[in-house]
């Protein structure tokens, strides 16, 4: 093909391109249905989640067994957040979700379980005074955000990783208010902080303030005081402009 062949006089042939076929409307019956479910799960969840606030939501790995020193620690931090007068929200299954719920369950204020159905299917912990199942990690995402006055990340895999890229993006790009990151753990998340700040800012991906997103820490008591620092010159409740990023979420 010559270099200066225009591809747009093909458009007869393209035209007979099964992807630009139209569609039989009997293929789309099942996902039109699927519309229902997918806003049952936003109405439950605006319905059930908007007295809560404020809120804390908590994220950390599923594999990580009671006993274990990430555990412990989630679950004293939960206790101090839920003492200082935080909701605690968190994945509702197993691991540091349980830890931060049960710790949560233990203080003042409640303790909210988002759990989501999977292939090999989690199951919900015992430590919730609300708990909400989802088929939709979209519509779970959006609760995690809606409703939060500060995200706390512990140790965890690629489910943590996708919150914690969600809420430093939304972020990032206005679409949601600014609120406390706080990653705890130092040994932890050292390396990819690094990453962030000699790889993607040298690469100009990111720009050097948006390091300041997020805050690390290595004990429940700093996490409790990163957020009240965050506070002290602001309300937990969002402003009528942020009132209105987080509708358009």
């Amino acid at each position: 093909m010559s270099q200066d062949h225009d591809p747009r006089k093909d458009w007869r042939e393209r035209g007979d391109h099964p992807g630009l076929a139209p569609i039989d409307d009997s293929e789309l019956t099942r996902e039109s249905w699927k519309i229902f479910q997918i806003m049952a799960e936003f109405v439950e969840g605006f319905e059930r989640l908007a007295r809560i606030k404020p809120s804390v939501s908590v994220f950390g790995s599923a594999r990580i067994p009671p006993g274990h020193p990430d555990y412990e620690l989630a679950e004293e931090l939960a206790r101090q957040l839920s003492n200082a007068g935080f909701a605690v929200v968190s994945g509702g299954g197993p691991g540091i979700m349980e830890a931060a719920n049960k710790g949560a369950f233990s203080g003042k204020s409640p303790s909210i379980g988002l759990n989501i159905q999977l292939p090999h299917e989690q199951l919900a912990n015992d430590y919730q005074d609300i708990g909400l199942g989802f088929r939709h990690f979209f519509a779970r995402k959006v609760m995690f955000v809606k409703y939060a006055s500060a995200y706390v990340v512990l140790p965890g895999g690629f489910g943590t990783l996708d919150e914690l890229a969600e809420i430093l993006t939304l972020v990032q790009t206005g679409k949601s208010r600014r609120i406390p990151i706080v990653l705890v753990g130092s040994s932890y998340w050292r390396g990819l902080l690094d990453w962030f700040e000699n790889t993607l800012v040298e690469r100009r991906t990111i720009s050097r303030k948006d390091l300041q997103l997020y805050s690390l820490v290595d004990t429940p008591e700093a996490a409790v005081d990163a957020i009240f620092e965050y506070y002290e010159t602001r309300s937990f409740e969002p402003s009528a402009e942020e009132k209105q990023r987080l509708m358009e979420l």
